[in-house]
């Protein structure tokens, strides 16, 4: 894990001089940050709540410097100002990343970032060239509507489920859309319904699909990218912060993360 956290570092150093790196300072952030709940599922070690900030700070930064195509950026990450280079878009600035960042900033309790993702425009991470099945798309336009109070979010959630079926989302692994990707997707539904019971029903189903899509075998049992059901605990951290009883207990869910155990204790 030291040998992670040096590496990352100095990944994260080099983003000002070269930040073409930020597809792999992303991903080895995120390896980081849910390596860490391996041994720490509660979140409770300063050191994992570091390591999601630091997540959420590069992923951030990431769409800062794509969404504008000359000039420079100042972002926060790894507790230090950085003037980072503008990119344009990027084939690592996509649909996919932009839900994992909009998840971390929900998770870190970061609006102000919230705010900056959910001005992203959708023609951006089309620009990434990335096949994603169009639902994704719609999926973004709900999150950004719903978190910047725009009209239409009923329309586009829809849009966003009835996409989302199999029969119509065919680029996308049968098993990793019912199980982990439209799994965020049914518990905003009954987030935005304001029906306590059928969110916590239903979060109760998402980490059982997260447990089996992540133990099915034993290499994806040992990948970092299924110690924490990410989407969930995002959806999760909007519904608590919105006085939702959340009753179930998972070390897919750390506990800090969901009750807010670090925020505020640093600047981010």
């Amino acid at each position: 894990m030291k040998s992670m956290h040096n590496n990352l570092s100095r990944s994260i150093n080099r983003l000002e001089e070269s930040p073409g790196g930020f597809n792999q300072t992303f991903n080895s952030s995120l390896t980081v940050a849910r390596s860490l709940c391996a041994t720490d599922a509660a979140a409770n070690q300063l050191q994992t709540w570091e390591s999601f900030v630091s997540a959420m700070q590069v992923s951030s930064a990431l769409f800062r410097a794509a969404s504008i195509s000359e000039g420079t950026v100042e972002c926060r990450i790894d507790d230090k100002m950085r003037t980072i280079s503008a990119t344009g878009p990027q084939y690592y600035a996509d649909a996919g990343n932009w839900v994992t960042a909009f998840w971390l900033a929900a998770i870190c309790r970061e609006s102000g970032r919230m705010d900056q993702l959910s001005q992203i425009p959708l023609s951006l991470l089309r620009a990434s060239g990335a096949e994603y099945d169009e639902y994704l798309y719609h999926w973004v336009d709900s999150l950004q509507t719903y978190w910047l109070e725009a009209p239409g979010l009923v329309d586009k959630l829809i849009a966003a489920i009835d996409a989302s079926y199999p029969a119509v989302a065919r680029n996308t692994d049968r098993a990793l859309l019912d199980k982990i990707l439209y799994q965020p997707i049914n518990l905003f539904h009954r987030f935005l319904r304001c029906d306590h019971a059928g969110f916590n029903d239903a979060l109760v189903e998402a980490l059982e699909y997260h447990r089996q899509y992540w133990t099915v075998d034993e290499q994806r049992a040992d990948s970092p990218e299924g110690f924490v059901a990410l989407g969930p605990l995002a959806i999760a951290c909007l519904a608590y912060d919105s006085g939702f009883p959340i009753d179930v207990e998972s070390d897919y869910l750390p506990r800090s993360l969901l009750r807010r155990g670090w925020v505020g204790e640093f600047d981010t």
